[in-house]
């Protein structure tokens, strides 16, 4: 799964390359039309000086501009005007009415004959004034600035400079070969620090996270995530505010739930007991008429169950109010499974369910409350019964180490489905409806939520293994106290 923080990397790093791109991409074409740009002004400053020249020399005095020879495809430039032709860069080249090329620089000479006649008439065809255009001449493209000539008569029409179009894109070729060459420097870099970046932002949810981890159970509903000034409340401290809120909202629930769990407990143990005493007078009556007796039986069953779910609903209201002590003592599990084998190999004869118990060789100390533990255990074997069929089997097993009693209640029941594992210490948790005070193995649903409690509250754990139709192991252990001897028997 994908956490946050690689989330906002990815983006970070996804929008640092998109705007290193197109910054590099806007450069570049503002480059390139900066180039073209140049290029056009410095062949247009060529052209207009090489047009003033020609308009100079054809007013000077001395002659005509042209000198003519025996064929008009031979006219050229009176020799003064062609040194100073010479020393201009480039491509040049002069027209005139007639399209004849009377001067032609050696870079336009070198021109195939078919691409010079292409340039002369381009350059004559003028319909302005001045023109920039592009040729493609033997098989390179190349630009020009053309200009027409006035005030020479019809000696000189127009003239024109050039330069290949390749030269302003070397400069454009640098810059995207640079960005090419700087964008994994980039991408490294926006890696590193989108990280750091991710980080520092959600410092804030992880703490809020951690906190919010550690309220497991409504009895710490008490704590509050840190909250940043009100002149400082970014997102985060709304986050952490709404949060409190809530907190503060689930903490009254809670504590109203309880109080009235415990009050509605209390309250019902004293009318409770005094229906029991007496449906119990009424059953021992010699008064009472046998057609009585079966619904005064199935009322004291009622009544002995309402007793047993109100006085467990009075201690997880006790346990979640904190105000359930622990009586601790020094008990020795192996004598306390003695005590309660009697009981469970009663509960064992009347369901039909055979119960064993193996124990070591030696003393298993824990500092607990006997009543607690009592409890605990009877609740794993009641259930171990309950739900192995009739000539099935319960195993109790008690092992220890130097730091720790293990007690496992084994059985051939009807198992646990491996998605209802997970759910079985939960309060009032039934896997089927079967399994109901009404159904063929009765209960409140309550009893492994309370052995879960006293598990915990020792310090210790309890957990559950299970195979539907193969049975299932519920075990418990229990922290020694340091001073304890080390001298344990596998079972």
């Amino acid at each position: 799964m994908r956490s946050l923080r690689t989330t906002l990397t990815l983006w970070y790093t996804v929008a640092l390359t998109a705007a290193v791109l197109a910054f590099g991409l806007t450069i570049t074409v503002l480059q390139r039309r900066a180039n073209v740009a140049a290029q056009e002004q410095r062949l247009g400053g060529l052209t207009d000086r090489l047009a003033a020249v020609l308009r100079v020399k054809s007013a000077d005095g001395h002659g005509p501009l042209l000198d003519v020879t025996f064929a008009p495809r031979e006219i050229k430039l009176r020799p003064d005007l062609l040194d100073q032709l010479a020393v201009t860069p480039g491509l040049v080249l002069v027209v005139n009415d007639s399209a004849v090329g009377v001067y032609g620089s050696p870079e336009v000479q070198r021109l195939r004959a078919e691409a010079q006649n292409r340039l002369r008439t381009r350059v004559r065809s003028l319909q302005q004034a001045r023109e920039r255009f592009t040729l493609s001449l033997d098989g390179a493209d190349y630009q020009f600035v053309a200009r027409s000539v006035a005030g020479t008569g019809t000696a000189i029409a127009a003239v024109a400079v050039g330069e290949p179009v390749l030269d302003p894109e070397v400069s454009l070729q640098r810059l995207a070969t640079s960005i090419l060459i700087v964008v994994p420097i980039i991408l490294a870099f926006a890696v590193l620090v989108g990280r750091l970046l991710a980080d520092r932002a959600l410092q804030p949810v992880g703490r809020m996270i951690d906190e919010l981890e550690a309220i497991t159970d409504g009895r710490s509903l008490h704590r509050r995530l840190p909250a940043a000034p009100a002149r400082d409340v970014d997102e985060v401290g709304r986050l952490a505010n709404a949060l409190n809120s809530l907190l503060a909202r689930l903490e009254t629930s809670f504590s109203a739930m309880r109080r009235f769990v415990a009050d509605a407990s209390h309250e019902l143990k004293t009318p409770l007991t005094v229906m029991r005493a007496g449906v119990e007078r009424a059953l021992t009556d010699p008064k009472t008429s046998p057609e009585a007796l079966e619904p005064l039986e199935d009322t004291l069953e009622g009544v002995r169950y309402m007793t047993e779910l109100v006085d467990t609903l009075l201690t997880l209201a006790r346990v979640d109010e904190g105000r359930m002590e622990l009586h601790r003592e020094s008990v020795d599990l192996a004598q306390l499974l003695g005590d309660v084998y009697e009981t469970a190999q009663i509960l064992g004869e009347e369901a039909g369910v055979e119960v064993t118990l193996d124990l070591p060789g030696a003393p298993v100390p824990v500092e607990a409350d006997r009543g607690r533990l009592q409890q605990l255990v009877m609740n794993l074997i009641t259930n171990a019964v309950k739900y192995t069929p009739a000539g099935g089997k319960v195993w109790i097993a008690l092992t220890g180490t130097p730091t720790a009693g293990t007690i496992s209640v084994r059985d051939t029941g009807i198992g646990i489905a491996p998605g209802d594992v997970g759910r079985v210490f939960d309060r009032f948790w039934r896997a089927d409806p079967a399994r109901s005070r009404t159904g063929e193995r009765p209960g409140i649903g309550l009893g492994l939520a309370i052995s879960k409690w006293i598990a915990e509250a020792h310090g210790g754990s309890i957990g559950v293994t299970s195979r539907p139709g193969r049975g299932s192991t519920f075990t418990v252990t229990l922290p020694r106290p340091a001073q304890a001897p080390a001298a344990v028997i596998e079972s």
